[in-house]
């Protein structure tokens, strides 16, 4: 029984998601490919939304690995490397995008969401606690305008 334990966690483990970038990729120096691998961790892929461009199987993926890897043999710094990924394809590509006036949605815009549902929850049940309350009593006119009309009724 542990034998046969061992063997479902080691196929689990073995299961694992490899990463999608191809052997033809790979750069034979390797501090340069460490420099790639770093930053196509940064980068999402377009197509998949929620994948760095190293998880992805896409095609537009597998050019945008090309392309940083490019990039990195002409000598260009990864922060250039960067820049010229975000200039092409927008901040979106950034997995991590930068706090900036046109970027405060993608921060802010959960925390709102949440904020102005717990305020609509408050208000909905105020006015619905003021609905249940109980009426205000009838006045000494009220109450004899309401004697008349039921005498009336009844005659």
């Amino acid at each position: 029984m542990t034998r046969f334990l061992a063997m479902v966690m080691l196929s689990f483990t073995l299961a694992l998601p490899a990463a999608a970038v191809q052997p033809d990729e790979i750069l034979k120096d390797p501090a340069l490919e460490h420099r790639a691998r770093e930053l196509g961790a940064l980068l999402r892929c377009v197509v998949c939304q929620n994948q760095s461009i190293d998880d992805s199987n896409a095609e537009l993926a597998r050019d945008m690995r090309l392309l940083v890897r490019d990039r990195l043999t002409k000598g260009e710094t990864n922060d250039q490397v960067i820049d010229y990924v975000v200039e092409r394809y927008g901040d979106f590509v950034l997995l991590n995008p930068p706090f900036k006036g046109i970027t405060y949605v993608l921060w802010f815009g959960p925390a709102i969401l949440v904020v102005m549902g717990i305020a609509g929850m408050i208000l909905f049940y105020r006015r619905r606690e003021d609905e249940q309350a109980e009426p205000t009593p009838l006045d000494a006119d009220e109450q004899r305008r309401i004697k008349t009309l039921l005498q009336d009724k009844d005659a």
